[in-house]
């Protein structure tokens, strides 16, 4: 396996002003490679150790606890191990579970019929678990946001553009791997090779590794970890919205380093409701509109058993 250079992207100076630097750097890293890491962010790196305290305080909880907040038609909760199977995906033929367990919470707001996925959040009976990720998701929004900004400013779209997340989709998950045996079988992954479906990830991991990014040429190379850094990758809908500018690059997960790897992804994603489409400065318009919710109804309802349709009797 052939290991590139992963580009690094330092977010100095990031926040109500653009860096110019970073703008050109984030046009190139993500036309060309994919995935960065990203440094000074400025993210409290005491608020991250938290945050890894908390998932493998929740992972380490009885079955049974973690089992009463399972996963619910609002994506909010607990997934279990063996219970979403990224059966979309176009670069692998995926028949077994993701080998993974996870804890996901999205923004707390009051239940609204008429609109995908919103509701409040499920809770362990886990004390300072709620309060840790609340200030985390508070903190990622806003830097993702930012980093949103330059995105955008990274293809030509006009500053309007960003109104597609003024009211953002985020979501904050706590993925626990647990180790595979060395000789598990070729297609059973921790994560298997997918695209990710929003607009940008940005991911914390521990030492573990495990993480590996498919090149253009094909070639799956590793993506250690970084001390202090982000990995941030684009998904398909800024790959839409970018009119294919800013690629979403497949990646995957296989942990046989023997332990348990640990993981916190934040996904910003526009709002649900937006029409999602090639941006004016992209060029010549080469995907056709598709409503977020939509797509992410579809999305959700084949890959996670909490939204499957029930079978009628």
């Amino acid at each position: 396996m052939t290991q590139p250079d992963i580009p690094v992207l330092d977010a100095t100076g990031l926040g109500p002003g653009l860096p110019a630097q970073l703008i050109r750097d984030f046009r190139t890293a993500y036309s060309e490679t994919g995935f960065a890491y990203l440094v000074n962010h400025g993210i409290d790196p005491g608020l991250s150790a938290a945050l890894f305290t908390a998932s493998s305080q929740f992972h380490a909880l009885p079955q049974a606890a973690k089992t009463a907040i399972s996963l619910n038609e609002n994506h909010r909760g607990y997934i279990a191990i063996d219970t979403s199977t990224d059966v979309n995906s176009t670069l692998a033929t995926v028949t077994k579970p993701n080998q993974s367990a996870s804890f996901m919470m999205m923004a707390d707001e009051p239940r609204d019929p008429a609109r995908f996925l919103s509701g409040p959040n499920q809770w362990p009976d886990l004390p300072g678990f709620r309060d840790t990720l609340e200030r985390y998701h508070t903190a990622l929004g806003q830097f993702a946001h930012n980093l949103m900004r330059v995105a955008l400013a990274a293809v030509g779209a006009p500053p309007g553009a960003i109104g597609a997340f003024a009211r953002p989709t985020t979501w904050l998950r706590l993925l626990h791997y647990p180790a595979q045996p060395a000789d598990s079988p070729d297609d059973l992954y921790g994560s298997a090779p997918h695209c990710d479906f929003g607009a940008l990830t940005i991911l914390a991991q521990d030492t573990i590794g495990g993480l590996q990014v498919q090149t253009q040429h094909g070639d799956w190379v590793d993506v250690p970890p970084r001390d202090g850094a982000f990995i941030v990758n684009v998904g398909d809908m800024l790959h839409r919205m970018s009119n294919g500018i800013l690629r979403s690059t497949p990646h995957r997960v296989i942990n046989r380093s023997g332990r348990e790897r640990y993981s916190c992804p934040f996904f910003y994603d526009p709002d649900v409701a937006t029409t999602v489409a090639p941006l004016p400065g992209t060029g010549t318009p080469r995907y056709d509109p598709v409503l977020f919710g939509d797509f992410l109804r579809a999305e959700l309802s084949t890959g996670y058993d909490a939204h499957k349709p029930e079978e009628s009797p």
